[in-house]
């Protein structure tokens, strides 16, 4: 019976962690605001529509699309990858420089954090930010 009592406890308390870490997690650190809509998929095109934005393609290749936009909130650049791994790759070398990226999946927008926190908005999506690290020599 200890156990059985001991057990419950233990799932009750992970639970509550569970949620208190998806609710500080969930907003991506930006506040209490509007509800996010579900991560937006599709083609650059579909995702730059998403986005109020026409897009101004600058690199269309098989393994990344990236294209230069403005919406009313401000110009980003919105990028699509063919495979999450390519994704992945961009994002960790793309960090090196710093700066504020608002991801989902095979998908990664680029622009100040007011401009992204807008963008969200419409594409839903994680804020992921780096500051710029230079190597130590």
């Amino acid at each position: 019976m200890r156990s059985m009592v001991w057990a419950a406890g233990a799932v009750s308390a992970t639970t509550i962690g569970l949620v208190i870490a998806a609710g500080l997690a969930g907003d991506g650190g930006e506040g209490a605001g509007p509800a996010r809509p579900a991560t937006a998929t599709g083609t650059l095109e579909q995702l730059a529509a998403r986005a109020e934005c026409a897009p101004d393609v600058q690199t269309d290749a098989a393994e990344l699309r990236r294209a230069n936009c403005r919406n009313g909130d401000g110009r980003f650049v919105l990028a699509t990858f063919a495979t999450d791994r390519g994704e992945r790759e961009w994002l960790n070398q793309a960090k090196d420089y710093g700066g504020s990226y608002l991801v989902g999946r095979k998908w990664v927008a680029v622009g100040e954090p007011g401009v992204l926190r807008a963008l969200r908005g419409h594409l839903g999506g994680t804020v992921e930010r780096s500051s710029h690290h230079t190597p130590a020599g």
